[in-house]
């Protein structure tokens, strides 16, 4: 369904609990939370099927499900803090954050959230940064910031925290890997509460979470997602900033990078970018004439669908014993469109997302960009 700002989605204060512990579930991520609440209506009545599901796809121990007291103590610790937790569709939703694949249903946010609605430009780069690069990251900050612009960083050493300090006055976004209540690195609490009151932070992690190696990707997901555009100011040959600036490339982003020496190792990636076509860029200008007319199209070009809980319809009919074995058998390891697989097995499309949801549930399948779709590997 597709709404206008004014008709936005509002939860309850239930549904807000009940989606909290829907998405706070084992094996339940964004793309598996909606295809639930499409089939059951309501978080609250997939919770219910959750261990259901999880059994039919072929679990071998019971599925976690979130409680209402653990729900309960993650939005008591959001209020302690500051934060509010926002629900795809609702009013202060990112925009931009909406038309990436399979956006979180649920995020924390600490600070103002009308500034999402400013167009915005992500700047990230190496840790362990070289003088000249955080000089750099620092006056491309400022000087985009200064033509209107909110940077969106993710509060690392280096790079980040130089495109953040720069725009602390024109307005900035940190994006967490781990929960709002700690920041990470640590060293950045005072930078975090600085951004927190001029700008704003952002997660889509549970309030107290550690972050983890495995949390980053989905970190520079968001940084990704939440910008126009990604500029890459140092990064190594195999670094975090050249999976955003993949992500960024797969969304439709302008990717921008600061070329360097060959002989510098700082350079290696930024170089390798502007090689592969990513936009050569030396200060702010640069930026600026390839964005201004995406940034006075800012607006989403094409209505987006509200994640929304829909009424309840008529329960579709269980798969059949043989059509799981079906879809085991036409999907492997590498990422398949589910079109195609409804194509060749010719099972009915509701049955097939049936099948798929107790797979995901059962955390033998993982799910791809672009509606694809593979098995997990299984380690051995």
């Amino acid at each position: 369904m597709n709404r206008s700002p004014a008709e936005s989605l509002q939860l309850t204060d239930r549904q807000r609990l009940h989606w909290l512990r829907l998405i706070r579930s084992e094996n339940v991520g964004p793309a598996t939370f909606r295809d639930l609440i499409n089939r059951f209506g309501s978080a609250e009545a997939a919770l219910a099927e959750l261990p259901r599901l999880a059994a039919a796809g072929g679990a071998g121990k019971s599925i976690r499900v979130c409680t209402e007291q653990e729900a309960d103590a993650e939005l008591e610790t959001g209020d302690r803090i500051g934060a509010r937790l926002i629900a795809h569709g609702e009013r202060h939703y990112p925009p931009m954050l909406r038309q990436a694949d399979h956006p979180p249903p649920l995020v924390w946010i600490r600070g103002n959230p009308e500034i999402f609605q400013r167009p915005a430009i992500s700047i990230v780069g190496a840790r362990n940064a070289s003088v000249n690069g955080l000089a750099l990251a620092r006056r491309l900050a400022s000087d985009l910031g200064s033509e209107g612009h909110v940077i969106v960083s993710g509060l690392a050493r280096g790079i980040d925290s130089a495109a953040h300090t720069g725009s602390l006055d024109s307005g900035t976004i940190a994006v967490y890997a781990g929960g709002l209540k700690e920041p990470y690195p640590p060293e950045n609490e005072q930078l975090s509460e600085a951004i927190a009151e001029r700008g704003a932070l952002i997660s889509e992690m549970p309030i107290d979470w550690e972050p983890r190696s495995r949390d980053f990707p989905r970190r520079n997901r968001l940084i990704a997602a939440l910008g126009l555009a990604l500029v890459v100011v140092e990064a190594a040959q195999r670094s975090g900033s050249l999976i955003t600036a993949r992500l960024a490339a797969e969304m439709g982003r302008l990717v921008f990078a600061v070329p360097g020496s060959p002989l510098d190792p700082h350079a290696s990636g930024t170089n390798g970018l502007i090689r592969n076509g990513a936009t050569l860029v030396t200060c702010a200008a640069d930026v600026l004439e390839d964005l201004t007319p995406l940034a006075q199209a800012q607006r989403p070009r094409r209505e987006l669908e509200v994640l929304e809980e829909p009424p309840i319809s008529s329960s579709t009919p269980p798969p059949l014993d043989n059509e799981m074995s079906v879809v085991l058998e036409a999907l492997g390891p590498a990422p398949t469109q589910i079109d195609d697989v409804l194509r060749h097995t010719g099972i009915h499309p509701a049955q097939l997302m049936t099948i798929l949801l107790e797979l995901d549930l059962a955390g033998r399948l993982e799910r791809h960009g672009g509606g694809a779709v593979s098995l997990m590997v299984p380690d051995v």
